[in-house]
């Protein structure tokens, strides 16, 4: 049975989150997005808060909270922009919880545990300049000779690329067997081989660390194979259910976000002799962020349920991303038709929150990608087959 209330741990690290949030990273957003930027403290800082490992178990060093906690983190670090919740993303919800389905205890322990800690950053390789969408078409190809693999390609569009420690790195090992040719692997940033450089002139997100990194002759050990060889397109599908659930609850702060601030400017701003609130198209912009806000966290609640119940939620989860990304798009458009011309200037903040919000709508599986899986499920030409290793419920076992 759901229950839609918090519990008291859930309400306290929401509210940590948020003061910290308000308190140690709004004042500096204006400045990070215009140097495309932002300092180093910040994921220092996030680590010594627990947020970089809270929901992650505590035999790993992480703080044992549950999927709903992770969702209430990521919409309160979106509220104040997408950067932050990338982190998350990237450090948590593809690379954690890849290595935590899919990883031997070996490497949950050698790998797990100082990112649960937040003693390193980890992100997920798997989009290509030529293979985004389609997976099947990537061209980074890793070779076994002996006790390591060889591997040799680019990746492209990775958060998190220049800066994080562990990568989870999706290779063709077979090029003749399609989506079962494809492994996952662990790769280290000072395996030699391995380059990254950042991307710059992104329209939104410009606070965050986005980039591209090549492996050349990168010698990766046998015993980084993540999953079983040929499992490599079931590890990098699963970890996008990770993934896509944490951009689905940033999309509810992203929302709340427009929310606010049209709110308190529309009570303020004044035309034809009262408040801009009082008319009714304004209105109606109003009361569909409040609907959208209320429609996405549901969705995203539910599909947190089932992860904390240990149920496969792959429908549930791109339902949420799906919806709550087209949402706040939606929400940030208003925001800016509400703000008229200063919402066209970075005088207020939801000209960001617009180009922030465009990218969700793309990444971690596109809008059109969404679709096509949401409408294989209702006519029932697709049904999910049980993994060989699924994500664990909540509570973790210790």
């Amino acid at each position: 049975m759901m229950d839609f209330s918090l519990t008291s741990e859930q309400k306290m690290v929401r509210d940590m989150v948020r003061r910290f949030a308000e308190q140690e990273l709004e004042p500096n957003m204006e400045e990070w997005d215009e140097a495309e930027a932002f300092a180093p403290w910040v994921f220092d800082r996030m680590a010594e808060q627990g947020i970089l490992g809270h929901c992650l178990p505590t035999r790993y060093g992480g703080g044992g909270m549950d999927y709903i906690t992770l969702g209430l983190v990521c919409e309160e670090l979106e509220r104040i922009d997408t950067s932050f919740r990338v982190v998350m993303s990237v450090h948590i919800g593809l690379c954690s919880f890849g290595i935590l389905q899919w990883g031997t205890e070996e490497q949950k322990q050698k790998y797990l545990t100082p990112l649960a800690k937040g003693e390193k950053l980890g992100t997920f390789g798997m989009t290509e300049p030529n293979a985004g969408s389609d997976v099947a078409a990537i061209e980074t190809v890793a070779e076994r000779k002996g006790d390591e693999y060889i591997l040799n390609g680019e990746k492209m569009w990775i958060s998190l690329a220049d800066t994080a420690d562990t990568f989870v790195v999706i290779a063709r090992t077979d090029p003749t067997a399609g989506h079962r040719g494809i492994s996952a692997f662990i790769v280290e940033r000072d395996m030699p081989g391995f380059e990254s450089e950042e991307i710059h002139g992104k329209m939104g997100i410009r606070a965050g660390d986005t980039g591209s990194f090549t492996m050349q002759d990168c010698r990766v050990p046998a015993e980084n194979l993540l999953g079983e060889e040929g499992e490599g397109f079931k590890v990098g599908m699963s970890c996008l259910d990770g993934g896509r659930y944490t951009v689905a609850a940033g999309a509810v702060g992203l929302i709340r976000a427009c929310l606010e601030t049209s709110k308190k400017y529309s009570m303020e701003r004044e035309t034809f002799g009262k408040p801009i609130a009082e008319h009714q198209l304004v209105q109606q912009m109003i009361a569909r962020m409040a609907r959208d806000e209320e429609v996405t966290r549901l969705l995203v609640y539910k599909a947190g349920w089932l992860k904390n119940e240990g149920v496969r939620n792959t429908r549930e989860t791109s339902l949420a991303k799906w919806y709550g990304c087209d949402a706040a798009f939606r929400a940030a458009e208003d925001a800016v038709q509400i703000h008229g011309a200063y919402g066209y200037s970075n005088e207020y903040p939801v000209e960001r929150y617009l180009r922030n919000s465009k990218g969700a709508v793309i990444y971690e599986g596109s809008a059109e990608i969404q679709t096509l899986l949401q409408a294989s499920y209702a006519l029932g030409m697709r049904k999910d087959k049980p993994l060989r290793c699924e994500l664990p419920g909540w509570p973790f076992e210790e």
